[in-house]
């Protein structure tokens, strides 16, 4: 019998980015290992060689990585159980597949890609739901097969499904699943290249690995009563299978790059905060059961449980994640605030600038109950780092009366007279102005703040006057005069 130990793995293929899916599927395993002090291996499944991609492993491990996911065994960290790149593995399959061939339970095929064309098209016309293999080369005898494998003819290695059985497996999410054998392909298990397929590679491995369970994608689903009658056919003990729920786009169609970003470098290049990315994609099918949706790491691995997982597809809801980013904002403390800006600020038009760590922290202060990505202090806020660009046209229309000019001016008078002010004594001469002039505030503070920021929306006019100071109040104020006048 195996061990009890929890035992899961991460499992992707360098054939590219690392999809939300993805993410999510190792996001699962991660949370389920640590909730049950268990251990989560990464194993990089990269027998597809034609759909490897160069570079691909280097980003998936630095996004997984970036994404706040350690794992305690597998590539580029080592263990007991490796290697961990399945095409270093390859002996140990062709092990495997010979003895299912050795024991009935697998034959040599050699159709060529012609045959099988034809057969697929004559099983097309027979209107047969999906293509299955017809078994020819399982009727060759012995001696034929040894000559023709004597002759190095190319050939693949098939399963030999038994007909007429049932193939039954609880999935811990789905419950009881059965598949009729009959619908069940001779599925190729080593390809003509040597290398085998997902699907003997995966049982093979999850089998020597001593995996637990086997938390994966429903996509893989359909594969399951394959890898469940190799299990029997090694006559080895399964682990339990928990098949996550479709992502979905808004319309219900199968969640794809045509409709949005599907790639986790994507989302981390735009700007989303890790904890944000990992709180949105664990509630990519699973909840607790109440209300509650913003979650850190810790709070993750104490709540998550598999039988909290849904069945039904998960919707890709942008906007929740926009804020769910807002909220994991607001909780970054405001020295790690301070290094985000600065950090966004080298790799902007304003790298070369000096910016004090007061005057920033000032601007954190003021905004960040208005922004949701670090990269709104630049774009919604820009006015802190440079002059207004331009006077947004529909507030200069609604805001800007005749008098504007004119009571700018003499609220400039009386800034210039202040001494070192503080924000109480932009405060008072702003309402002493306009006690002066026999106005409202509003009548100063909306044209002021075109002048400050060239928009209509900030914080607070005086958090504005306060943090740009005296001297950069004035020059906006008259920069203000020249161009509005």
């Amino acid at each position: 019998m195996r061990e009890c130990t929890i035992r899961v793995r991460f499992a992707p293929s360098p054939t590219g980015y690392l999809h939300i899916g993805g993410l999510r599927t190792a996001l699962y395993n991660y949370l389920f290992a640590k909730k049950n002090s268990g251990e989560i291996i990464l194993r990089i499944e990269d027998t597809d060689r034609k759909r490897f991609v160069d570079g691909a492993v280097d980003n998936l491990l630095d996004t997984l990585n970036w994404a706040g996911l350690s794992f305690d065994e597998g590539s580029g960290i080592g263990g007991d159980y490796g290697p961990y790149f399945q095409s270093e593995r390859l002996d140990i399959y062709r092990e495997h597949s010979s003895k299912l061939i050795d024991e009935g339970k697998a034959y040599a095929c050699f159709c060529s890609s012609e045959r099988l064309k034809q057969l697929r098209e004559e099983q097309k016309q027979q209107k047969l739901p999906q293509f299955k293999y017809d078994k020819h080369c399982l009727s060759l005898s012995r001696d034929e097969t040894e000559k023709k494998l004597n002759e190095n003819i190319q050939h693949v290695v098939r399963l030999n499904v038994t007909p007429d059985q049932i193939v039954t497996f609880k999935d811990e999410i789905r419950g009881e699943v059965k598949f009729e054998s009959n619908t069940i392909d001779d599925q190729v298990l080593i390809k003509s290249d040597g290398f085998p397929t997902y699907h003997l590679a995966n049982v093979v491995d999850d089998y020597l690995m001593k995996i637990s369970h086997v938390i994966r994608g429903e996509e893989w689903l359909p594969s399951t009563p394959k890898h469940i009658l190799l299990y029997d056919y090694f006559n080895w003990d399964k682990p339990k299978f928990a098949h996550l729920p479709l992502l979905l786009n808004p319309d219900k169609s199968k969640l794809s790059k045509r409709q949005g970003d599907v790639a986790v470098e994507d989302y981390k290049a735009k700007g989303y905060l890790k904890e944000a990315l990992i709180n949105f994609v664990a509630l990519l099918g699973w909840n607790f059961g109440d209300d509650k949706e913003l979650y850190d790491m810790d709070e993750l691995i104490e709540k998550f449980s598999l039988d909290r997982v849904h069945k039904a597809g998960a919707v890709f809801n942008l906007e929740k994640l926009d804020w769910l980013n807002f909220e994991h904002m607001r909780k970054k403390s405001d020295a790690e605030m301070l290094e985000m800006l600065r950090n966004e600020l080298l790799n902007s038009i304003y790298a070369n600038k000096n910016y004090s760590d007061e005057y920033l922290l000032k601007i954190i202060s003021a905004m960040k109950e208005r922004v949701s990505f670090i990269r709104e202090y630049l774009t919604k806020s820009y006015f802190f780092f440079e002059q207004p660009r331009e006077y947004e046209a529909k507030n200069l229309k609604k805001r800007w009366k005749e008098d504007s000019h004119k009571l700018l001016k003499k609220l400039s008078i009386k800034i210039e007279k202040l001494d070192n002010p503080s924000i109480n004594d932009f405060e008072t001469s702003l309402a002493e102005t306009a006690e002066e002039q026999n106005v409202g505030k509003g009548k100063l503070i909306h044209p002021l703040r075109i002048a400050l920021s060239g928009v209509g929306e900030g914080p607070g006019i005086f958090e504005l006057i306060d943090i740009l100071g005296k001297a950069e109040v004035q020059n906006r104020i008259n920069t203000a005069l020249k161009n509005l006048d």
